[in-house]
């Protein structure tokens, strides 16, 4: 147990090192196209993701875990040249710690929360989930969920999401696919005087499909690819029972 700590640990400060190391600053001149570009893959990048099958963890389960994510963006727009400087890299990355734990009725809670490396950027979120079919041995599970997500330490610039989702899996031995989709409801602000922008607020669809692989006791691993705004790919270690 002590180990699969550690390596928790790791994976958090490895992804951490690398996340955000430019700056996000709206610049004189900004347009709103430019603005609403940088809201919607910005957003995408820092919405809640689940990283879990439809089956609910119990009234007894609780998983604790380190998970990264990735985003491809593109920095040769012109939204992200004027607002990093040139200086974004291909993806974004950035790490988060986790905590979910199982209720009755096949409800189950989460919260996240990172604090970027060398920066003054935070991210932090929270989730809750219904399993409308548990499963079986022979049937699948489904479920749904409700998440949230806020961006806090850019200047001038508030940024929060929400979604909503569906998702169903079935589990085979240790392993367990799922897939789903739903919408994410991105919601950005502009309060600095540097230029003229109106706040962004829309509507953006995603799908993802995923693997929980528990290979021993209490150990988990899960990767997942989805599909927003543009691909992004996300990897959790946990500890789980």
């Amino acid at each position: 147990m002590k180990n699969c700590f550690l390596l928790l640990t790791a994976l958090f400060v490895l992804t951490a090192a690398d996340a955000f190391a430019w700056k996000i600053q709206i610049p004189a001149g900004y347009g709103q196209g430019e603005f609403k570009d940088l809201t919607k893959e910005l957003g995408s990048a820092i919405a809640y993701r689940n990283l879990a099958p439809a089956e609910p963890l119990g009234i007894t389960g609780f998983d604790i875990a380190a998970q990264t994510s990735a985003i491809s963006i593109d920095n040769n727009s012109s939204s992200w040249e004027k607002a990093t400087g040139a200086d974004a890299p291909d993806y974004i990355t950035y790490p988060s710690l986790r905590v979910r734990k199982g209720l009755p009725f096949g409800i189950d809670i989460g919260v996240m929360y990172t604090d970027v490396y060398d920066t003054d950027i935070q991210v932090y979120g929270a989730e809750l989930s219904k399993a409308i079919l548990e499963g079986s041995v022979a049937t699948p599970a489904l479920g749904v969920r409700a998440t949230y997500s806020k961006l806090n330490g850019i200047d001038d610039f508030d940024l929060q999401t929400a979604g909503i989702d569906a998702t169903i899996s079935k589990g085979f031995l240790f392993l367990t696919p799922y897939a789903g989709g739903g919408m994410l409801w991105i919601d950005g602000k502009y309060n600095g005087s540097a230029a003229s922008l109106s706040d962004e607020s829309f509507w953006q669809s995603r799908g993802f499909i995923g693997l929980k692989i528990s290979p021993l006791p209490f150990v988990n691993i899960t990767a997942e690819a989805e599909y927003a705004v543009r691909p992004i790919y996300s990897l959790k270690l946990g500890i789980g029972f």
